[in-house]
């Protein structure tokens, strides 16, 4: 059977929840955006606004246009399921804070960020720990970075080291000249080194090919981010016993702590294919996907219009998801920050995320507001599957559903 939005699969009694997080789908900026030079930044109302709308019949019967104004995707009157926004608590407007306040850890700190580039010392012990010097040094774009010294990188050997307005040691390699273990190698040294008041949140293994004037990123990048500081929801519900699904940069995200399995994908239609074989296949637990083409590929580019059609893409998805939903899952969808392609910032922006919140057993038409923190995500997913209690988040499982049964 294969009934749709409003379909179930009889028969199972494993309770199930599906969380995807569309890489940098904000919905609004936030209070505090003008802190981080974000004012103005909407990352949905923006691209419908630059495209003439959007087309995104599944999402709004969601209840999308019910959390905000988008153009072309109107309030639903009866949205199928619960729908908000979430305010972060975290200070930081990247991917790591927002996974993790997502899971339960909201940072007091942010990340340290180098508008500048990394302080001297910093890149000499790296280079010295290497064995070879480093180009560039400098906040950019990373296909620009490429563009700019990557025929230098291909006559020296030398690789490329970036940065942005996020908590991130970017390195840049033809593959080529640096061969990916050996990259990988390089990236796991400086992860080693950037720590106490350099613990970025990410060192990012960033990969090219192609010549002069052609180069272009492949698939293998990979990141290296710090361990979380505490107990998330993954230790929480995995030592519960239940399953832990990671797809896509999720396993990079939270360096494997509290997953069971790992699944991996190079973009949105791979992590899609496997988040399908995903609900197929696992039994109780939690499946986490990250979809990240809207922020690698459009978001951080400045393209609005294959933003746009990245999420008609997605929209199109959905049935397969909802088809697949069993008497008791959860289907959540959210973000984790903004990277609203219509300003001149090629970074993440500070905004709300959207919640979407849908599954058999949820009531129709429920408005959850805007939640004060990402951690009510993960605290509504622990008390679902009755694993344990999240220190941080509300649950918002009595509007969504009442009593756990």
């Amino acid at each position: 059977m294969s009934p749709g939005l409003d379909g179930r699969r009889e028969g199972y009694v494993n309770k199930r929840i599906i969380l995807i997080v569309l890489d940098s789908v904000g919905c609004g900026a936030l209070p505090d955006a003008s802190c981080y030079g974000d004012e103005g930044s909407n990352t949905l109302g923006n691209i419908a606004q630059k495209v003439g709308g959007l087309n995104l019949p599944n999402l709004q019967r969601l209840g999308l246009g019910n959390i905000r104004e988008i153009l072309g995707v109107p309030p639903a009157d009866k949205p199928q399921g619960a729908y908000g926004k979430m305010a972060e608590k975290s200070f930081g407007k990247d991917t790591t804070t927002g996974h993790w306040e997502i899971a339960g850890i909201i940072l007091s700190q942010p990340f340290p960020t180098y508008p500048n580039g990394f302080p001297r010392d910093l890149i000499e012990e790296f280079e010295s720990k290497i064995g070879n010097r480093v180009l560039g040094n400098i906040p950019a774009s990373g296909t620009e970075i490429i563009k700019t010294l990557g025929e230098e990188h291909m006559k020296t050997g030398y690789p490329i080291v970036y940065t942005s307005a996020d908590s991130v040691f970017q390195i840049a390699a033809h593959e080529k000249v640096i061969p990916l273990e050996k990259l990988y190698d390089i990236c796991r040294i400086a992860r080693e080194l950037l720590r106490g008041k350099d613990a970025v949140a990410r060192v990012i293994a960033r990969p090219f090919d192609g010549q002069p004037g052609n180069f272009f990123r492949t698939a293998g990048r990979h990141d290296y981010s710090l361990a979380p500081p505490g107990e998330t929801m993954l230790d929480i519900i995995k030592n519960s016993g239940k399953e832990v699904v990671a797809v896509g940069k999720i396993n990079d995200i939270f360096t494997g702590k509290g997953i069971t399995r790992v699944i991996k994908s190079k973009g949105n239609n791979e992590g899609i294919e496997a988040t399908y074989q995903a609900m197929d296949s696992i039994k109780e637990g939690l499946i986490f996907t990250n979809l990240v083409d809207f922020d690698m590929l459009y978001g951080h580019r400045n393209d609005p219009v294959g933003y746009a059609q990245s999420l008609e893409e997605f929209d199109k998805s959905l049935p397969g998801f909802l088809e697949r939903l069993r008497e008791n899952d959860l289907l959540m969808i959210t973000a984790d920050h903004g990277a609203d392609p219509t300003t001149e910032s090629t970074d993440h922006s500070r905004e709300y995320v959207p919640i979407l919140i849908t599954g058999p057993a949820v009531k129709n038409n429920i408005s959850l507001g805007t939640r004060k923190t990402f951690a009510d995500v993960g605290a509504t997913i622990i008390e679902y599957l009755e694993a344990g209690k999240l220190q941080t988040g509300t649950s918002m499982l009595s509007a969504l559903i009442g009593e756990v049964n």
